[in-house]
């Protein structure tokens, strides 16, 4: 009988172990659970897969449209292209694919309100912090590289057809630090999008959102009268961050690049902590 009682308590002991084990996973564990998530979703994969297309494509098509038209450019804008070519180079692709990032940032968190997933999420992860943070640092990784994919040749693609009206290589100053900036850029905003994601948890609620933030709010802003509106405009989370991928500092920028990533970086955080209190204080 002992022996019996021996094997039943070690036998139901045994699960409660597992249990135990279970829902209080490693950071690493959380991490590579992430990371599976993400990549068993084909769609998303094809969605990055196209960003990088679509980024060096549209790079492409307007640098080349730019040049063929160079003549008929007015002198103010040309002067823009000569002072800051990268800027022109770079932002003629990322412009479009910033906005798949939003969309795919919002969805790495409403997916998983929509299918009922993020009950079993946090069954397993109680803790909800960690499981936030881990869903960042892997979307964020992810977009880095893929941007930086995109990046690379897109610069070396728009270099070659601006080449003829202007010259400019990876060698001159500012210009690594601007291409590795746009992944920096993309991947905080891909964080950016996740805590919008999280707030919302509606996905048409929150792509709206984040759109109308990136592409409406920024132009909205230099309506407002005086050195008002143009602070407010500089400040912006989006329009801060966008800093790290320029080469000329003109007179009348209130920020400098790396000034003006750790300005988005600090909107980021900010929102990041709002949405980890409404995620750890709210029902799933």
């Amino acid at each position: 009988m002992s022996t019996t009682g021996t094997t039943l308590s070690t036998a139901s002991s045994t699960p409660s172990t597992m249990r135990d084990h279970a829902v209080d996973p490693g950071f690493r564990d959380l991490l590579r659970s992430e990371w599976t998530k993400i990549r068993s979703v084909r769609s998303t994969i094809w969605a990055l897969v196209t960003l990088v297309l679509l980024t060096i494509g549209f790079t492409a098509l307007l640098s080349w449209l730019t040049t063929s038209q160079w003549d008929t450019i007015d002198l103010a804008t040309r002067q823009q292209l000569i002072a800051d070519p990268t800027s022109q180079i770079l932002g003629s692709g990322f412009q479009f694919s910033q906005l798949a990032v939003c969309v795919l940032g919002v969805l790495v968190m409403t997916g998983e309100y929509s299918s009922g997933t993020i009950r079993a999420s946090l069954l397993a992860v109680p803790a909800r912090t960690p499981m936030l943070l881990a869903k960042a640092i892997v979307f964020a990784v992810l977009v880095f590289v893929v941007a930086e994919v995109a990046a690379f040749p897109s610069f070396f693609l728009g270099s070659a057809i601006f080449h003829s009206h202007l010259s400019v290589s990876l060698s001159d100053s500012g210009v690594l630090r601007a291409i590795i900036g746009v992944g920096l850029y993309i991947a905080v905003l891909g964080v950016f999008a996740i805590a919008i994601g999280t707030l919302v948890r509606h996905t048409a609620g929150a792509i709206t959102g984040i759109v109308g933030f990136v592409l409406v709010l920024s132009p909205l802003t230099l309506l407002l009268p005086g050195t008002i509106g143009a602070h407010i405009h500089a400040y912006l989370p989006t329009e801060a961050g966008q800093q790290i991928t320029t080469t000329f500092q003109s007179p009348d920028r209130l920020l400098g690049p790396w000034q003006g990533f750790g300005v988005f970086c600090a909107w980021t955080t900010a929102l990041m902590v709002v949405a980890n209190y409404a995620l750890t204080h709210r029902d799933a």
